[in-house]
């Protein structure tokens, strides 16, 4: 049985020249269109007319502090203004049939986030490709009681724009799709990704099919979040040794004679027998 290999573009909109060369590929190769894009619209227009599958590729807020670009979505933001957002992309990505998260950890590990996000998919029959920032990803259990579809990447090909390295990672979502079924490789349109992609496209083994990601939305996903979004941590240990305090000088020796003597003075302090010797002087508490 053939191992099926889902490939999407990230980040279209910006580059008309590099992305034309995306276009020029098999139309099973998708894009994922920024909705605020310079471009945006005529790119995705040209995709679908070209007969790729045309994604949304909307902002979501990471957990590392950066500017944010205009309409992230964040958690704490209600589900009016998700909605919002979500509406205005689709007028602006037309021909979209599925949403994928730019960044995003924070946002994707927010389980109530991201259930606003699913609700409001669902109301354009849009299915959510999971770009994976975050191993503890919400987004399958928030799209429960949905009819919203998630599936998930499984490899970024160009976390560097070294063609050897893009090539290796190729090779793995290709060793992916043979081991599971299938898997998705994420990419973007930069020269390099491009170059290897149209090396390795037209020669994949013959165990392998090009497909488009939307005909993955029924391959069974494997969940590893957390319920609620918390990452397990382990247990801190509040203890953290102690620094062993070396003498400065070597300490004078304790002879038998004073360490009599100490233990003598603490018993005499001690409040039992200050009583009973009270009791034998004679040092009656008064009555009154």
């Amino acid at each position: 049985m053939a191992g099926k290999l889902a490939i999407v573009i990230d980040d279209f909109g910006y580059r008309p020249q590099t992305e034309n060369q995306v276009l020029a590929m098999p139309s099973a190769v998708s894009v994922a269109v920024l909705p605020n894009a310079t471009y945006a619209r005529e790119m995705a227009t040209k995709a679908h007319n070209s007969g790729h599958e045309v994604l949304i590729h909307l902002p979501m807020a990471p957990l590392s502090k950066q500017p944010l670009e205009k309409d992230t979505l964040r958690p704490d933001m209600s589900s009016a203004e998700i909605e919002r957002i979500i509406s205005d992309a689709v007028s602006k990505v037309p021909y979209a049939v599925g949403l994928n998260n730019h960044m995003g950890s924070a946002m994707t590990s927010s389980l109530f986030g991201m259930q606003k996000v699913m609700q409001a998919l669902e109301r354009y029959n849009l299915y959510f490709l999971d770009s994976m920032t975050i191993g503890n990803s919400q987004a399958v259990r928030a799209a429960a009681g949905t009819g919203v579809k998630v599936i998930k990447r499984k490899v970024f090909l160009d976390d560097t724009q070294n063609e050897g390295d893009i090539r290796r990672q190729f090779e793995r979502a290709v060793e992916l799709a043979r081991r599971n079924g299938s898997a998705i490789a994420i990419g973007h349109p930069h020269p390099a990704t491009v170059r290897v992609l149209q090396q390795v496209i037209y020669n994949l083994p013959a165990d392998i099919t090009l497909v488009r990601p939307g005909t993955l939305l029924n391959e069974p996903q494997t969940e590893t979040s957390t319920p609620g979004g918390v990452i397990p941590q382990p247990p801190r240990n509040p203890f953290r040794g102690v620094k062993l305090c070396k003498a400065k000088q070597k300490p004078a020796p304790v002879y038998a004679t004073r360490f009599f003597n100490v233990v003598s003075e603490s018993v005499g302090e001690n409040t039992l027998v200050r009583y009973f010797r009270n009791q034998w002087q004679g040092w009656k508490t008064p009555q009154a």
